[in-house]
């Protein structure tokens, strides 16, 4: 597993020129530290700024690896110059690279220079869904025999455990539909949808799967997933669309491996 080489833990004795050496690290605009010296004592400022260079182009490809759907719309140019920013107001806080960008949706979002695509960071936020299933841990999906098995007249009382890899996005952009259409290494073909969409992101098994949720859909996994019953899921998903098929929903979310145990209540 990829990891970044920061500096590591020390001494509380050497906290100041711990901090004076990472602080400066991210900000190009900023003075090589006094106290970073070559052999023989002699200022190490050109040393200093290569291995400054490295480590932000080391977490720009991390970016680019997490997002690769969301570099392909702006462009390489324009990607690296956001995530040099993002770097800059975000440092990595662990030394593992794929843990790195969990932020970068929301920085998108607030990104001035990218607000003629404000179905941008939604697409992250699906990409960044999408590594989290993809690490995820592997756990038996739960059943339509599993959920049969329970007597209709519990079903309201019941509540799903979620998969581990089970995420989902709400977006008022057809966030779906871009991010698929950009993921691949093909061309791009003309997107015709054009309302809001809902992800629904697992790992059942090997591959990680995006799909698009029905009407009604997100409000049900919503609540499941948030620890309420199926009673509760089932009225917040009829209210959310009149559109709601709790047959059609069910079936797609087990399918999906979505969930991987029933608790009932007392």
């Amino acid at each position: 597993m990829a990891q970044l080489d920061l500096p590591a833990q020390i001494p509380s004795e050497a906290s100041a020129s711990a901090a004076a050496f990472a602080s400066a690290l991210l900000d190009p605009d900023r003075r090589t530290p006094a106290q970073v010296a070559g052999p023989d004592g002699k200022a190490a400022e050109k040393r200093y700024n290569v291995y400054r260079n490295n480590v932000t182009v080391s977490l720009i490809e991390a970016l680019a690896a997490t997002f690769p759907a969301t570099r392909r719309i702006t462009g390489e140019d324009f990607f690296r110059a956001m995530a040099r920013f993002h770097i800059r107001a975000s440092p990595p806080t662990s030394p593992l690279l794929f843990e790195y960008g969990r932020g970068f949706p929301g920085f998108i979002e607030r990104y001035d220079y990218a607000r003629s695509m404000p179905w941008l960071a939604d697409v992250a936020r699906i990409e960044r869904a999408w590594l989290d299933a993809y690490h995820a841990a592997d756990v038996p999906p739960l059943s339509l025999q599993d959920l049969a098995a329970i007597p209709p007249e519990r079903l309201g009382e019941l509540m799903l455990v979620p998969h581990p890899a089970t995420h989902i996005v709400f977006s008022p952009y057809p966030a779906v539909s871009i991010f698929a259409a950009n993921r691949s290494a093909g061309p791009v073909g003309p997107i015709n949808a054009t309302g809001p969409e809902r992800a629904l992101v697992t790992r059942s098994a090997l591959d990680v799967t995006v799909r698009t949720l029905p009407p009604g859909g997100f409000a049900f996994l919503d609540h499941l997933t948030k620890g309420k019953t199926f009673g509760a899921a089932v009225a917040a998903a009829t209210a959310a669309s009149p559109e709601f098929d709790l047959s059609a929903n069910i079936v797609g979310v087990l399918q999906a491996g979505a969930f991987t145990a029933i608790h009932q209540g007392d």
